[in-house]
């Protein structure tokens, strides 16, 4: 027998919402296994499952380090605005309740506070699975799990609250906001705007991507030899899977089956369609050739810039938003060679521009308080304020973590493991039966 949800506010179940809200969750849940086959299919084939893997171990460490603590640092009572106490709603204490007669939960305006835990977690997840995408092919799996653990608490859980959890990046009389522009009765007089995470989860994650890519270093051959996609496919069928899920991701952000999680439905759709043309025009002009990697990946880069933005801009903005981020990652997928430093899957050029230009783009294009709809500056001032500070922030947590597993566990796989195959050294197993029309020896002597 299950009683009725009587603790927090108080408020009835809405078993609409609560609906939407846990097929939003298994949407965004959906979207580190289709991760996995993008990432796939972009590596060579002797490291193609040790690219899967690596996004599927961040599931299971996240997924546990989350009901530990990880809920409690993002929405628990604040330290000083930077993080939620780890100990307030450790292993989900105050959420739920067993009784006699059967569990009791936690409600807030409707949702029961266990649904929403189970919403947040994917996000968690998602957004530590994307940083392996610049460490393919040489780095140790231990050493990952280790650093994922260390990430989403230095880094991850910390930008959360912050920005999500009524931390310093939030719209309270103590943010970073109101500090620029004033607040008027307990609320900043500008509110920053990040709709379902181009701060949190995108410019967190493709910084995080950018420092481990300069620590570690790049991949032996790096420049000198061609590391092309060994399955087009399999990254065609991720990004398929990735824009499906994102509808979990971005209307879900709604928090509930209303106008608003159409409009970011619409707004999804749009910005990710003109993101992927916008790629591909690029290429044509640069390269003579459309191609299936750069519509795959103009795809992402839609998807990652309209996330700030979904519920704040008309689907006339979500195209400008989407082509503006498509041209931009496009170009910037090539800094990697001109500065030298090995971003294996373009986690920079994707995932840190575009969802930085999704989230400065709000300050253009937000329909209530954008520059370009009669709004001013002062949005457009906190959308790149809040940007810089999640930079910085991710970048220093970031420093910590892979410190930490360089001094403990060391980071890089042998040069022979590398140059041999990381799949059939560490996990015993090869992703085929036979490459290059040779027999793969499948066992570990």
């Amino acid at each position: 027998m299950f009683v009725a949800e009587v603790l927090g506010d108080g408020s009835a179940l809405d078993a609409g919402n609560t609906a939407w809200m846990l097929t939003s969750a298994s949407l965004v849940l959906l979207m580190t296994p289709a991760l996995a086959f993008f990432y796939g299919g972009m590596v060579r084939s002797k490291s193609v499952l040790n690219m899967m893997m690596m996004s599927f171990g961040a599931m299971g460490v996240v997924g546990v380090l989350y009901v530990l603590w990880g809920w409690s640092m993002s929405y628990g009572s604040t330290v000083g605005g930077w993080f939620g106490n780890p100990f307030e709603q450790f292993a989900l204490k105050g959420v739920f309740e067993s009784t006699p007669d059967g569990y009791v939960y936690a409600m807030s305006e409707g949702l029961p506070v266990i649904v929403d835990v189970g919403f947040q977690v994917t996000f968690a997840i998602i957004t530590v699975a994307l940083i392996n995408g610049a460490l393919a092919e040489r780095v140790k799996f231990g050493s990952w799990l280790l650093f994922v653990g260390l990430w989403v608490t230095l880094s991850y859980f910390p930008l959360a609250h912050q920005v999500w959890g009524g931390g310093f990046l939030a719209d309270g009389e103590s943010g970073l906001s109101a500090l620029i522009f004033g607040s008027t009765d307990g609320e900043a007089n500008v509110a920053p705007i990040d709709f379902a995470g181009g701060t949190v989860v995108h410019i967190n994650a493709g910084i995080a991507a950018l420092v481990l890519a300069l620590l570690i270093g790049k991949r032996k051959g790096f420049g000198k030899e061609p590391m092309r996609p060994h399955n087009l496919p399999y990254v065609m069928l991720g990004a398929a899977l990735l824009w499906f899920g994102w509808f979990g991701f971005n209307a879900g952000s709604a928090y509930g089956a209303i106008g608003d999680a159409g409009l970011a439905w619409v707004n999804t759709t749009t910005a990710t369609a003109a993101a992927m043309c916008a790629w591909m025009i690029v290429e044509k002009f640069r390269d003579g050739h459309a191609t299936s990697l750069g519509a795959a990946s103009g795809i992402v880069a839609g998807l990652v810039a309209i996330t700030p933005a979904a519920g704040s801009v008309s689907p006339i903005g979500a195209i400008f938003v989407g082509g503006i981020a498509g041209i931009l990652a496009a170009l910037a997928v090539g800094l990697k060679y001109k500065f030298g430093y090995d971003d294996s899957l373009d986690v920079v050029g994707v995932h840190f521009v575009g969802g930085l230009t999704g989230t400065v783009l709000i300050g253009l294009f937000a329909t209530e308080s954008g520059l370009f709809y009669g709004g001013g500056i002062k949005q457009l001032v906190v959308q790149i304020v809040i940007a810089l500070f999640a930079i910085i922030w991710a970048a220093v947590a970031t420093l910590i973590a892979a410190f930490i597993v360089k001094a403990t566990m060391g980071w890089r796989v042998s040069e022979e493991v590398e140059v041999g195959g990381i799949d059939l050294a560490v996990h015993g197993e090869s992703a085929y039966e036979t490459v290059s029309g040779a027999r793969v020896v499948t066992e570990v002597k």
